[in-house]
């Protein structure tokens, strides 16, 4: 199984994980709100005990299944997904994070 990561929303960084020895805090954000804070991203898609993938699921009015957030992120049908900031006081956007194609672990 490969890593999953992402650039963060607002400093368009990489978001590495702690197997490179750069990880940082990250923050999660959905449209209602909450956050979820990562100290340790270990490159699974979970932020602070939340599933990546479940909550774009459940953003988009879906089950909180990971099988059916990965398949909506990877099509081509309107959605909305989780943010990705540095920053605790980042306010969401409709704006989706760019994939980071070193999965977090190379450049």
């Amino acid at each position: 199984m490969g890593f999953f990561s992402w650039h963060t929303n607002d400093t368009q960084e990489p978001i590495w994980n702690i197997w490179t020895g750069k990880a940082k805090t990250v923050h999660m954000f959905d449209n209602q709100g909450n956050s979820w804070r990562e100290d340790s991203y270990d490159g699974y898609g979970d932020f602070g005990g939340k599933d990546y993938y479940e909550l774009l699921a459940e953003m988009n009015g879906l089950d909180s299944d990971r099988g059916l957030g990965i398949t909506l992120a990877c099509s081509d049908d309107p959605h909305i997904t989780p943010n990705l900031a540095i920053n605790p006081d980042w306010q969401w956007k409709d704006e989706q994070p760019l994939d980071h194609q070193g999965q977090g672990h190379w450049e």
